[in-house]
């Protein structure tokens, strides 16, 4: 069992998170158990500040991870925020983030969403299509204000990444064909209410070559010199999300410093000011869920250990078949003696496609056992639901030899708080 490089480590045999112990956490705090690395998150982030350009931004997707406290950490070292809704902007900006910091993404605002955006003075949208400009620039209009706006243009780039997160394919939702986002800066140049102040891009997500992100920023940098020629004022490149991560051993993201470089250049020969928007890269490895083992089922046909994290609280293999690394918590030198079988690691959710990992090599472990379900900072917690009545997680952040309870665990009670009954006629 291999761990992808973070602050999880065994230490004299047993896995630790920085300098503290996984088994105390859960004697704590329980299972399923979100626990963080602050030294990761911090690390991560540090590494495009430090390589990106000093006017550039650094916009943390939130949506990867929501919590608050991972929100306070990045805002303090200076991050803005890449939204796509109104509660994440309520987030950031309750975390201490600067509103003037923030780009709003995401192909359905509501006119809410708009307002609220406007009024709190946001860096700008990334619109993606013809009828939101219109709605932006009316919306703006009635409140006698004016909506910095950047079109999300779609350049036709394939990338050899799961099709739910390539996003920059003519067939995507996401963003507008290279002639229609011209279109739409015209149109954004003449209206009121209206001031087209960059471009936007984000091809997709996980990565780990950098040849497609060459070939989209290329495309757009053309875009730039035109607009430029036709009187616009493009100030801002956002250049969408940052690198893939490693999951397993047999991937090999590009360092982050040789994307921050091609970025630099970019913006550079089109003269504009960098804005990256990074998500995974910053929170993945830093994060891992702890769960315990409820039963070991062996059949004729497969072997299954039973856990307490379902599909609503991990929905990336159910949702992608991703893969996460899973390994043992309690102490190496008593599980590494003993035969590894080809297991099926599921959780407790009624649905067949409820599993953390399908016909992994794994030790025979027992009931009561501790496993961790790592490079779960990302896309865990932030997607986790109550499906089936299962109350969400507890999450942890530590820091060094000190920890802290971030979230508590929901309780049942707090499953039909805002549920209004029905009274029984008798």
């Amino acid at each position: 069992m291999t761990i992808p490089a973070s602050e999880f480590r065994y230490v004299n045999g047993e896995l630790y998170c920085e300098d503290v112990s996984i088994t105390e956490l859960t004697t704590r705090f329980g299972t399923p158990l979100y626990v963080y690395s602050r030294n990761h998150i911090e690390k991560q982030f540090m590494e495009y500040r430090t390589h990106l350009r000093e006017d550039g931004l650094v916009c943390y997707s939130v949506k990867a991870n929501t919590s608050r406290a991972i929100l306070q950490i990045l805002g303090g070292l200076g991050a803005g925020a890449d939204v796509v809704s109104g509660g994440e902007l309520y987030r950031a900006i309750h975390a201490g983030i600067d509103p003037s910091r923030i780009v709003f993404s995401g192909v359905g605002k509501t006119d809410e969403e708009i307002e609220y955006a406007l009024r709190v003075g946001i860096l700008m949208f990334n619109v993606e299509s013809m009828e939101e400009l219109e709605n932006i620039a009316r919306i703006a209009a009635d409140l006698k204000k004016e909506a910095p706006v950047a079109i999300r243009v779609n350049p036709d780039v394939a990338i050899p990444s799961h099709p739910y997160i390539s996003t920059g394919f003519k067939k995507a939702k996401f963003g507008l064909p290279e002639d229609e986002a011209l279109e739409a800066y015209s149109f954004a140049a003449k209206t009121p209410g209206l001031d087209p102040v960059g471009i936007d891009c984000h091809i997709g997500s996980q990565i780990l070559s950098l040849q497609p992100f060459e070939e989209a920023f290329n495309k757009l940098k053309e875009m730039v010199k035109h607009l430029k020629k036709d009187g616009l004022n493009i100030r801002y490149f956002d250049f969408g999300g940052g690198v893939g991560i490693k999951y397993r051993d047999s991937d090999s993201p590009f360092a982050i410093r040789e994307y921050a470089n091609l970025v630099n250049k970019i913006a550079e020969e089109s003269g504009t000011i960098p804005i990256l928007e990074p998500g995974r890269s910053i929170v993945g490895n830093a994060g891992a869920v702890i769960v315990k083992v409820l039963y070991v089922k062996k059949t004729r046909f497969k072997n299954f250990i039973i856990t307490d994290i379902g599909m609503n609280d991990l929905p990336r293999p159910s949702l992608y078949d991703a893969y996460h690394e899973v390994v043992c918590v309690e102490a190496v030198e008593a599980i590494e003696d003993r035969e590894m079988k080809e297991w099926d690691i599921v959780g407790p959710v009624c649905e067949s496609g409820d599993f953390i990992a399908r016909a992994r090599l794994f030790p025979e472990v027992q009931r009561g056992a501790y496993i961790a379900v790592l490079s779960a900072g990302a896309y865990a917690a932030s997607m986790a639901s109550n499906y089936n009545s299962r109350p969400r997680a507890a999450e942890v952040l530590v820091d060094g030899d000190s920890y802290f309870l971030v979230k508590g665990r929901e309780s049942i009670e707090y499953l039909i708080k805002d549920e209004v009954g029905l009274e029984v006629k008798q």
